[in-house]
């Protein structure tokens, strides 16, 4: 890449992705089910997952952006078939419209690429798929052993749930609900609408996808950012022609390999491959340039769309972010759960929180502010975002436990009496 003369600093790269992400600014997104529908089709996936301390990751993710978000939206939008469950790099509901840009993984996995499982038992896929073909839509509890013996037989549940999800990873299957949380899978043919395109791309179509789609949604890239967990060299290949091309036609301008964003300078420049170097789309105007926004805080989730990149948070953001629900109890620095903490556009630091449904009280385990902030100024806005959090999950109540500095702990206190 040939770099330009143009420059963005690292506080107009942070605005700018934030305001593509639908984090600041004016929402761009709209409200109710259509607004949903938007925010998805920009974004290009929502994860999906299952820890349930507090509202669970695909609801969160959309309500930090949509207001008024109602879980029925998202549900409404699956039966509708705007929408559908598959892989982006973790379970995640996608655009309809982006089907096709699914098929190349699914067919690689068809023709025998493994996702999860080796091994598998051929004749079990074809019993698995000719029951669902028979009996309509299953979920992997009604694939379960019931006879009263102690043989194996090839509907207990384990084997039944391997093949189900096989056939869901290469595009035999694909999830018309959640049920309990359990996906009810069908037959693709019998779930897909007619209006769609099923036609598989090829490689240069499928990076230029990739390439567009992560621009839309950041406002920025860089090569490694868009080739994430992308395992393919061919596509990792043409992802970089891709750019070069665009750079060479004007279409993107090469920002060079950016300092990283620590908070405090804007000095000091990171030893960096080709792959770090960040692109954006041209022209390079005042348009891209996000004025200060309004303060407000953002209890997002750990599987935010803004965060799921751990390199790129550390170096635009200066947020060093891990999830630790996977950490052993006694290493974890923050919580089990804990969710980084939007002021404005900055990330100032994280909570752990739990949602205590039955007595209706979100509980805040750990609220840790990394960054220095007026108290003064900052009181309210935490007191009104923490308030508003807990409306999301059902909770009538805040009850504070842990909070860092200890400077803080009295006056976070006494916001919920």
């Amino acid at each position: 890449m040939t770099k330009s003369n143009q420059t963005i600093s690292t506080l107009q790269l942070r605005r700018l992705a934030l305001a593509k992400q639908g984090l600041i600014g004016r929402n761009g997104f709209g409200s109710k089910t259509a607004g949903v529908l938007k925010a998805i089709e920009h974004l290009g996936y929502i994860q999906i997952d299952t820890i349930s301390v507090v509202e669970r990751a695909h609801h969160h993710i959309l309500w930090s952006r949509v207001p008024g978000y109602q879980s029925t939206d998202l549900d409404k939008l699956l039966k509708q078939k705007h929408i559908f469950e598959y892989w982006s790099h973790a379970a995640a509901y996608l655009p309809m419209r982006d089907f096709r840009f699914t098929l190349p993984r699914k067919n690689a996995i068809k023709q025998g690429e493994v996702h999860w499982f080796r091994n598998l038992d051929k004749k079990l896929l074809k019993r698995t798929l000719a029951r669902i073909q028979d009996e309509g839509p299953l979920r992997a509890r009604d694939f379960e052993h019931t006879r009263k013996t102690s043989s194996q037989g090839w509907w207990d549940w384990k084997p039944a749930k391997r093949a189900l999800e096989q056939l869901f990873m290469q595009g035999d299957l694909m999830a018309v609900e959640r049920a309990g949380f359990q996906k009810v899978y069908d037959l693709t043919e019998r779930v897909l609408p007619d209006s769609v395109d099923t036609k598989e791309p090829n490689v240069e179509e499928y990076a230029r996808y990739l390439v567009d789609s992560y621009l839309r949604a950041n406002g920025f890239a860089t090569l490694k950012a868009v080739a994430y967990l992308r395992r393919s060299s061919e596509l990792r290949k043409a992802i970089a022609q891709t750019v070069a091309e665009g750079i060479e036609s004007g279409e993107l301008i090469d920002l060079g390999v950016l300092p990283r964003s620590t908070g405090k300078s804007e000095k000091t420049k990171r030893s960096a491959s080709s792959a770090d170097r960040f692109f954006i789309h041209a022209p390079l105007t005042q348009a891209n340039l996000i004025s200060r926004p309004r303060v407000v805080l953002k209890l997002l989730s750990p599987f935010d769309n803004l965060l799921i990149q751990r390199d790129r948070a550390l170096n635009v953001h200066a947020f060093d972010y891990q999830i630790e629900c996977y950490v052993p109890a006694a290493k974890r620095r923050y919580g089990y759960f804990s969710l980084p903490l939007l002021y404005g556009d900055v990330l100032v630091g994280r909570v752990d929180c739990k949602a205590h449904r039955k007595i209706r009280q979100l509980e805040v385990i750990n609220l840790v502010v990394e960054q220095k902030l007026n108290m003064e100024q900052a009181l309210p806005v935490f007191q009104s975002g923490l308030r508003s959090f807990a409306y999301f999950n059902g909770c009538e109540t805040i009850k504070i436990s842990k909070v860092s500095p200890a400077s803080w702990k009295k006056p976070i206190v006494q916001l919920f009496p």
